[in-house]
């Protein structure tokens, strides 16, 4: 019965963060989804709401957005367009346009830029294939190793991941604190939160009970937050504001194309000895010390 008495728990719990979302916090579409869809007036409308919100006045008016639609409209015909082109092909040639290597040759437009955009791909990379090598192989390591965890029931299971979870959230907070640190700063907070979830890795081969290894956990669990928290902040503030889009879907493919590549890693370094888990450490203090690499220092700064 306990089980059962902890996951109906869980669930009235996300009961009450589903109410919280929908009756207390108020989201609002984006302005620019709303202009996509022609409907200037409720994009004006979502954009004095947030300047009130912020104590902001906005002169921003319907008729702006609609002079913007209409010499952006009269450019396109004069340049490109023809008489005798229809509404839906020339939208369509528009959508088509976007599908050039402008926005990626943006990120490396630059010695500097480039150096910078292929350092947050290494480490987006180097962070995917380190986390599924980690999680996947600890405990079968621990288990040839002679650890005796005896938390096979369900409640252990549901329980350790809920502790788990807690833990991460003050970890993600303390993220938005460091990182407006002068002494620290987004690389700052960043690579030591790296480092310390490779140390945390590599020091959870020493448990041989369950609650030695909740406790590691625990604590990779939190400073992995921090990172992570650090990392999705930092990546689109290094890019270009008009070609951010295109390199946080460049970092994403690199995180999970060498996620995939884990269980390969691991076949041939041969899952009964420690080398997956030692190279999931090694990984991430390897992404600590590029995260110091970073050319730009985000913090106080306005976008690239």
């Amino acid at each position: 019965m306990g089980w059962r008495y902890f996951l109906f728990t869980m669930g009235g719990l996300m009961f009450v963060f589903w109410a919280l979302r929908f009756f207390v916090f108020k989201l609002y579409e984006s302005p620019k989804y709303l202009m996509g869809k022609g409907e200037d007036e409720k994009a004006v409308e979502v954009v004095r709401k947030l300047a009130g919100h912020n104590g902001r006045t906005t002169s921003l008016t319907v008729e702006d957005l609609q002079a913007v639609d209409l010499a952006y409209a009269q450019k396109e015909f004069d340049g490109k367009e023809t008489k005798n082109e229809g509404h839906v092909n020339a939208a369509i040639r528009r959508q088509m346009t976007k599908f050039d290597s402008n926005h990626v040759k943006s990120l490396f437009a630059s010695k500097k830029l480039a150096y910078s955009s292929t350092l947050l791909i290494v480490l987006w990379a180097l962070i995917g294939l380190a986390f599924p090598l980690y999680n996947s192989f600890v405990t079968y390591y621990l288990a040839t190793r002679g650890a005796d965890f005896g938390d096979g029931s369900v409640y252990i299971t549901y329980r350790n991941q809920a502790i788990l979870s807690v833990i991460g959230v003050p970890g993600a907070l303390l993220a938005g604190y460091m990182v407006e640190l002068p002494i620290l700063g987004r690389r700052g907070t960043l690579s030591i939160s790296t480092v310390l979830t490779g140390v945390f890795i590599l020091v959870s081969t020493t448990a041989r009970t369950s609650n030695a290894l909740l406790g590691w956990n625990c604590a990779y669990s939190f400073t992995s937050n921090v990172m992570y928290g650090v990392l999705y902040a930092i990546t689109p503030e290094l890019f270009p504001t008009k070609d951010r889009g295109t390199g946080n879907a460049i970092t994403a493919t690199a995180n999970r194309i060498f996620g995939i590549m884990a269980p390969i890693i691991a076949l041939f370094a041969d899952l009964t000895s420690s080398v997956p888990i030692f190279i999931a450490g090694a990984i991430f203090l390897i992404a600590g010390v590029i995260a110091l690499l970073l050319p730009f220092e985000s913090r106080g700064k306005a976008s690239l």
